[in-house]
């Protein structure tokens, strides 16, 4: 069975989010909202600062802490319809995907089924499809809000302080790098392991339907072989996979600590020499280390979509099974019928 290009992936992702584009408009707006809510609190514990090293009284500390606290529960109350947005069209794109497969592969002749072997076809149909459905659910909601929340805390730096923002961009290179390195592998990865799952449910699905004519033949030995065999390149392909991920997920982890640390050493060079508050540093370390949870929810999910991306594609891929037409020696012209 062929697999989808990546642009005919992007073709099909684009038609599903427009068969159901305003809930996908309404996430991302609640996405938006929620992550907006949630960088009131480091910039107002900025202000708190300020006003402690002012002099000023406990009145106004407890005012600027009952909005933080008003903010979060609204952040709280957002992030809630967000996801529960997110999920239902997470639902209902995962049902078009697997009635369109269904579709697919009942318009499938016979001849192309058989040729191709019914555990390619199987495994699209199960494992593919269900990855698809994950990454629709869960993946999709959860990714967009980091992204939006990531892009969001960065702005805010750079509105406090264009020299931290600067800093603390800079700092976050080693993840560009890493990811890059990663996502360069990581299709071709996830596509050998798609087609090593299938060739184990073929050897797996040949041999349990045809057990009979394996005792009858005495292939018993032979078939376990294949068996052996189909078990042995899906663990190589999934071992592929898995090398991929521990080279991307330490990078990253060391790379979460140095904008905090570039914006402390910076900012606290300038706070010494007068030309920026404390408050200011504290606010825009404090985004920046808040900054490591989308990423991490981004980089933990990115591994999930990498995988259901190769499964969208070999399930796309079905629309390009060939279909041969119909012979005109399909229908008798005589009373000669020649076997080959």
């Amino acid at each position: 069975m062929p697999v989808a290009e990546p642009s005919q992936v992007r073709r099909a992702a684009f038609r599903l989010i427009g068969l159901d584009r305003r809930a996908f408009a309404a996430m991302l707006a609640l996405n938006g909202l929620t992550a907006a809510a949630g960088l009131v609190g480091p910039w107002l514990l900025g202000r708190i600062i300020n006003a402690v090293g002012a002099g000023e009284g406990v009145g106004t500390v407890d005012r600027y802490a009952l909005v933080i606290l008003v903010f979060a529960l609204v952040q709280l109350v957002l992030a809630r319809f967000a996801r529960r947005v997110g999920h239902r069209f997470g639902e209902r794109t995962s049902a078009r995907v697997r009635e369109q497969f269904v579709d697919r592969a009942l318009a499938l002749p016979a001849a192309v089924v058989e040729r191709a072997g019914t555990g390619d076809l199987t495994a699209r149909g199960t494992t593919d499809v269900a990855g698809v459905g994950t990454a629709l659910r869960d993946a999709a909601p959860e990714v967009s809000v980091a992204a939006v929340e990531a892009l969001f805390i960065l702005g805010a730096v750079f509105f406090l302080d264009p020299r931290l923002g600067v800093c603390g961009a800079l700092a976050l290179i080693g993840i560009r790098y890493a990811t890059r390195w990663y996502l360069r592998r990581a299709r071709t990865a996830y596509l050998d392991e798609g087609a090593a799952n299938s060739a184990l449910a073929e050897v797996l699905a040949a041999s349990a339907s045809g057990a009979r004519t394996v005792e009858a033949l005495g292939l018993g030995e032979r078939r376990l072989v294949a068996c052996q065999e189909a078990v042995e390149r899906c663990r190589r392909t999934r071992t592929r996979t898995l090398a991929l991920r521990t080279v991307l997920l330490p990078s990253v982890d060391v790379s979460y600590v140095l904008p905090p640390v570039a914006v402390l050493l910076v900012g606290g060079a300038l706070h010494a020499h007068g030309a920026m508050s404390l408050g200011t540093v504290v606010a825009a370390a404090l985004y920046l280390r808040q900054l490591s949870t989308p990423l991490d929810t981004i980089l933990l999910w990115i591994e999930q979509l990498q995988s259901s991306g190769a499964s969208f594609a070999r399930v796309e891929g079905l629309a390009g099974a060939e279909r041969p037409a119909r012979e005109a020696s399909a229908v008798p012209a005589g009373d000669r019928i020649e076997v080959a």
